[in-house]
């Protein structure tokens, strides 16, 4: 049984990765990964305006009280020497570059045009093998057009792209309006891949507390169902690598995705509800699925379901819902069962 994959140009020995999470945010998380079968790791995200906060937040710990008396500073310590956060994160992918055998993917977050481009540089020093950007963007400013928000995602790229010479992956939101073309255009960019796709926060209102207050929840199966419909529609009509992010709760998703088109399917949200060694149950699933069914390889079912190769793709496409609602809908029997009275 084959399950390599290949994925931003790196050769992996099957296509289930572990995403950003606080699993690898950590040298010995990114260890007990990899130990528990992970094909790539992600990091987890390095974010420059949390690194700006703790800078300054550093910095002004170190100045208490010293304009409380003229002397004051001849008793101060010299500066402690402590590393920067920005120092700490690239030493721990360093060392993990160093020791883990599969390829490491430093996920990169950024707020400016220098913080892109400089930290991006510093990973690939740190022996990233490839970086993933995580864009992300509220455009709240009416004079914004939709085309002006896709551009910044592309110049950021380009900027990247002009920095460093490793492999490049984007992790999209799903709230593009001409994800195909936006694809295109990040080709063009200097992108190798997209990742379908990023969960932001989605704040709730605490009526208690009449405040708002951030929630992320873990995802279910549930949530696989966008990102295969765009990877079913993209497969075989991008130069992009295709990973799959969200929902991958078992062997059934990752199967799903791979029909669909992914060359690989990250996994973050299972591991964090059942721990890393749930990588083995996923990966020994696939293998099990591609014996049921008489395949030998990932590479024979890969984008079997993609919207190319359909007979009737309008599947994908259709925006009347009605007729599915009404074959889901527990309301129907309701209705006829009342009429027959």
């Amino acid at each position: 049984m084959n399950l390599e994959t290949t994925y931003l140009g790196l050769t992996l020995a099957h296509p289930v990765i572990a995403s950003a999470s606080p699993l690898s945010a950590t040298l010995d998380g990114i260890r007990r990964l990899e130990d528990a079968g992970a094909a790539a790791i992600v990091t987890a995200s390095l974010f420059e305006e949390e690194l700006v906060a703790e800078e300054q937040a550093l910095e002004a710990a170190m100045i208490i009280g010293a304009e409380s008396h003229p002397e004051v500073t001849s008793y101060l310590p010299p500066l402690c020497g402590c590393r920067s956060p920005l120092a700490g994160h690239l030493e721990t992918i360093r060392r993990a570059a160093e020791s883990v055998r599969v390829p490491l993917i430093a996920s990169l977050s950024a707020t400016t045009r220098e913080g892109w481009i400089g930290m991006a540089a510093d990973l690939q020093a740190a022996g990233a093998a490839a970086i993933e950007l995580n864009l992300f963007h509220v455009p709240t400013d009416p004079a914004e057009a939709a085309a002006d928000v896709e551009r910044r995602l592309i110049d950021t790229v380009r900027d990247v792209r002009g920095a460093v010479d490793i492999p490049l992956a984007v992790k999209l939101g799903p709230y593009f309006s001409a994800l195909p073309h936006l694809a295109a255009m990040l080709a063009d960019a200097g992108a190798n891949g997209i990742v379908l796709f990023n969960r932001f926060y989605e704040p709730d209102i605490d009526l208690e507390a009449m405040a708002f207050r951030p929630t992320l929840e873990l995802s279910t199966p549930k949530d696989s169902r966008l990102a295969l419909m765009w990877i079913a529609l993209l497969a075989g009509r991008t130069p992009l690598s295709l990973a799959a992010a969200g929902g991958v709760e078992e062997a059934n998703e990752v199967v799903k995705y791979l029909l669909a088109g992914a060359d690989a399917v990250q996994t973050a949200s299972a591991l964090l509800r059942h721990g890393p060694g749930h990588l083995v149950q996923l990966v020994k699933g696939l293998a099990e699925w591609l014996e049921a069914h008489g395949a030998a390889s990932v590479a024979e079912i890969r984008g079997r379901m993609s919207a190319h190769r359909l007979a009737r793709p309008e599947v994908l496409l259709r925006a009347q819902h009605t007729p599915a609602l009404l074959l889901e809908c527990p309301c129907q029997d309701m209705a006829l069962g009342a009429s027959g009275r």
